[in-house]
């Protein structure tokens, strides 16, 4: 199978364990496909990111509604690895005016350094992916 037909999904609960399963699926699979420690540690930390986020985004603690879905994606290509995150919210990405020390609100910022390029797009049924690009050279 060529690396251009490497494809995995991951469907989740936006919930708070969310993130340690995507980071986990993300490792086992990237192993699997052969790439480097190096670059898998830059997926996960990205994909941290990503998840982290659209939980924080779209969970209302006040209602009794079951979790929202998120949908994980990875696709590796011969010299990138393209990560996209699905999730219902309607409202885009937004990087969080900084506070020094704060422990949260630096997603953005972080995927930006991690990766090659990343964007969003709205879904035509509503919600968005949010995706990004790793180099693997």
């Amino acid at each position: 199978m060529s690396a251009e037909h490497l494809v995995s999904r991951l469907e989740l609960a936006a919930q708070a364990d969310a993130g340690r399963w995507a980071r986990s699926h993300t490792c086992d699979v990237l192993r699997a496909w052969g790439v480097g420690e190096d670059h898998i540690d830059t997926a996960r930390l990205a994909v941290s990111e990503l998840v982290t986020n659209a939980v924080r985004h779209t969970t209302d603690e006040l209602t009794d509604a079951p979790p929202q879905r998120l949908t994980l994606t990875l696709q590796r290509e011969p010299h990138r690895l393209l990560v996209w995150l699905a999730d219902p919210s309607n409202r885009p990405p937004a990087r969080a005016v900084q506070v020094s020390g704060a422990e949260s609100g630096r997603g953005l910022l972080i995927l930006e350094q991690l990766t090659k390029e990343w964007s969003y797009y709205f879904l035509p049924t509503g919600g968005k992916v949010v995706w990004c690009s790793i180099s693997l050279t």
